[in-house]
């Protein structure tokens, strides 16, 4: 016992000495910090909302919906204006009395948008089910595909990052990475009827702008290709990602970089490497494999 007391007495001291010039890099926090258990909860709530009867043990009928509704709701509500406030406090300078209001106000405006989210996921599950032969319902659809995960995540991010709410959208979304193997950035506009088939290894940027009935495939990357420095040499947040325009489809593990356009009717083949822009109705495709005359295993 007196070594391990020794020990902790010296590794206590080591790791609170603010002399450590790497440990500037580790906010020290004054105040309550996000958490992380009840951004997870607001998720689920959401799921619950706009999913009735999908994603809790209720037993949601006609007679029960607005009351299990109206529950739900206020739930999320509170935990919204606490996580929100929590957010603000750690990532501004402003004191928590000033931004309790203003946490509140976000709050509920987040809860003002719910009916849209609700029929935007409406859009991506009948999206995802149309394009899917091997999807036998929309409530299969729901319940087990990752896209759409990664999707209520994404649209319920992508609205607290507009209302200007610090980290939580990226926390939210970072879940459903982890989940998923989706990463869709809070920043990315996206439309309406969004599918991700199967999904793992998407990437989808910041400034991504993405149209309405787009289709992905798993490994699909809408990347930056380069990023403009300021003057102290650090990248500035510019439009660097693609723009996809309406009804376009990118087949399995291409890559497309950079502020181009891929013009609306488009068909992107897979393992395509694309830079430039291109204009609507294209089909852009890899080399064909070609037969090879030469022996198996020799070069």
């Amino acid at each position: 016992m007196k070594a391990f007391a020794e020990s902790l007495k010296k590794n206590i001291e080591a790791l609170t000495d603010d002399s450590v010039a790497e440990y500037d890099y580790i906010p020290k926090p004054a105040r309550s910090l996000p958490n992380i258990g009840s951004i997870v909860e607001i998720v689920n709530l959401v799921k619950s909302i706009v999913f009735p009867g999908f994603f809790s043990d209720a037993k949601i009928g006609e007679n029960t919906q607005e009351y299990y509704m109206g529950v739900y709701i206020e739930k999320l509500y509170e935990l919204l204006c606490e996580q929100i406030n929590r957010g603000f406090c750690f990532f501004t300078d402003a004191t928590c009395e000033e931004v309790k209001l203003k946490s509140d106000k976000l709050a509920l405006e987040f809860i003002d948008k719910l009916p849209e989210i609700k029929r935007l996921l409406a859009t991506d599950v009948k999206a995802v089910t149309d394009g899917d032969p091997a999807a036998t319902s929309y409530g299969e659809v729901i319940f087990c595909y990752p896209s759409i995960q990664a999707m209520v995540n994404y649209r319920i991010a992508h609205e607290l990052l507009k209302e200007g709410v610090p980290v939580l959208p990226r926390i939210i979304s970072e879940l459903a990475h982890s989940a998923t193997g989706i990463d869709i950035h809070p920043g990315a506009q996206i439309g309406e009827y969004f599918c991700i088939d199967h999904g793992t290894g998407v990437v989808i940027g910041e400034t991504c702008i993405i149209g309405s009935n787009v289709r992905l495939y798993q490994g699909v990357t809408l990347g930056a290709k380069s990023f403009t420095l300021d003057d102290k040499g650090l990248p500035m947040n510019i439009p660097r990602h693609p723009i996809i325009e309406d009804n376009v489809i990118i087949y399995a593990n291409s890559t497309i970089l950079g502020r181009i356009t891929i013009g609306h009717d488009s068909i992107i083949g897979g393992n395509v490497w694309q830079a430039h822009s291109v204009p609507p109705y294209s089909r852009i495709i890899q080399k064909r494999a070609e037969p090879s005359d030469k022996e198996p295993g020799r070069q």
